[in-house]
């Protein structure tokens, strides 16, 4: 088929174009900016637009179909021309719902740790060689591409809160019908899109009421929206709550406990051991025991941006995440200080988002940063701009946070130089943001501060 991909730079949109041209199609695509990685990963696979920008002449009779992503507006011209012409409209997770429906569908959701679960269970599925789809929202080892369409019985699918395009306003996740499902936890976020938190909760009472009556649903049992919901709605056959698993910490590193065998693990964190017993539980719906999960899990290294370790020494290290949200900033700033409790932790965040440069959604952030010593917020005042908010200033972040050692910075430079005047002995260094810092080279920076 000719496909025709509006808006084809967001992270999953690029990797569904290059999975529909492996699979044999005729791809094309548009945008009006492409950034690193998606630039790079589409110029490699011949699929960078030779001319960025929109041209409604990209579109005609010829076009099968469309798929819309969410960065593209309702005025498009290309979109204004498909729709003049009653082409296919398909956004990318109705496209994959449509690719899949054949299937037996896994999708993960929750406010945290979805792309963190996914990954695991993609871990697992391929150490023990099962054929399976997939689309996660990361890099991962071991995985040349993060969306996978063939002919396999199974799809394993990070489910997105957030909307499906501009002319299809629901969660991307009310497309898939999983038969199973993982809830992580709901903690507010989109705050563009879900202006009350009612809201926000909404849409996932609207997953719990979407997944197959006879399939599995398997949900953070300490969350207590979650316990609302699994109460107030109609829940599938086999559905159950999880904690932690079986663990012991020695010398800092997490071991798995199964039977009478302990399996060393590479992750850390009360949270990401949750995602691991989420991941262990739809595991073994598909086959896979206990002991055959631990054996694969010891390997797995995470999900690329997910507490990452970029490098360091024995006086310390460098790790980045993809934190954004108040609850995710808290339980990663708190999984490295846990970890790592003799050493001293600087903590990180870079207010990048919608919802995390409004006024009205600070507040949230109260308590993230508890757990470092030194915390630090960093925003670019062009961001603010770009996505048309009001001005905020340091005092009215330092009242959010209510950290007693926060410093502030809108400059990269400036909060390089900060970093740079450390004392980084027995100290480490947590980077957390959805965005890159305004392409700050954190292997660099790690480099520098951590020199022998």
């Amino acid at each position: 088929m000719r496909i025709h991909l509006i808006a084809i730079g967001g992270a999953a949109m690029h990797n569904l174009a290059i999975a529909l041209k492996e699979n044999g199609h005729d791809v094309s695509g548009s945008d009006d900016e492409i950034y690193d990685p998606s630039r790079s990963r589409l110029e490699k696979n011949g699929l960078l637009p030779a001319q960025f920008g929109w041209d409604e002449n990209r579109i005609s009779e010829e076009l099968d179909i469309i798929i819309l992503g969410m960065h593209a507006r309702k005025d498009n011209p290309e979109l204004l021309k498909a729709q003049a012409l009653k082409l296919r409209i398909y956004s990318y997770p109705e496209y994959v719902y449509n690719a899949s429906k054949d299937k037996k569908r896994i999708v993960i959701g929750g406010s945290h740790g979805k792309t963190t679960t996914t990954s695991m269970i993609m871990h697992v599925m391929q150490y023990h060689k099962m054929n399976f789809d997939y689309l996660v929202g990361a890099s991962i080892e071991g995985f040349e591409n993060m969306v996978r369409l063939s002919d396999a019985p199974i799809i394993v699918i990070e489910g997105d809160e957030y909307l499906s395009s501009p002319i299809d306003l629901r969660s991307k996740f009310l497309h898939y019908h999983p038969h199973t499902a993982i809830l992580t936890g709901v903690a507010w976020d989109h705050i563009n899109v879900f202006p009350t938190f009612e809201d926000y909760v909404k849409q996932f009472e609207k997953f719990v009421a979407s997944i197959d009556k006879e399939g599995d649903l398997f949900y953070y049992k300490n969350d207590i929206y979650l316990e609302k919901i699994v109460r107030g709605t109609e829940i599938p056959k086999n559905t159950k709550s999880y904690g932690l698993p079986e663990y012991t910490l020695k010398a800092n590193q997490v071991f798995l406990n199964v039977a009478t065998t302990a399996y060393g693990l590479s992750i850390f964190g009360q949270h990401n051991l949750e995602n691991l017993e989420a991941a262990r539980l739809v595991c073994a719906e598909y086959g896979i025991d206990s002991k055959s999960f631990a054996e694969a899990i010891q390997h797995f290294k995470g999900a690329a941006k997910r507490l990452q370790r970029i490098g360091g020494n024995e006086q310390g290290e460098l790790y980045i995440d993809f934190a954004h949200a108040p609850s995710k900033v808290k339980a990663t700033t708190q999984a490295l200080k846990i970890t790592n409790e003799n050493c001293l932790l600087t903590a990180c965040v870079e207010l990048h988002t919608f919802s995390s440069l409004n006024k009205v959604f600070l507040p949230q952030y109260k308590g993230s940063l508890e757990q470092a010593d030194q915390a630090i917020v960093f925003f670019n005042e062009h961001t603010l701009k770009m996505k048309k908010l009001e001005p905020i200033t340091s005092t009215e972040i330092i009242e959010a946070f209510d950290h007693p050692n926060l410093f502030v910075f809108t400059d990269k430079e400036t909060l390089k130089q900060h970093l740079l005047e450390q004392k980084w002995e027995k100290h480490n260094l947590l980077m957390m943001s959805s965005g890159n810092f305004r392409g700050l080279d954190f292997l660099k920076l790690c480099n520098t501060i951590f020199s022998a």
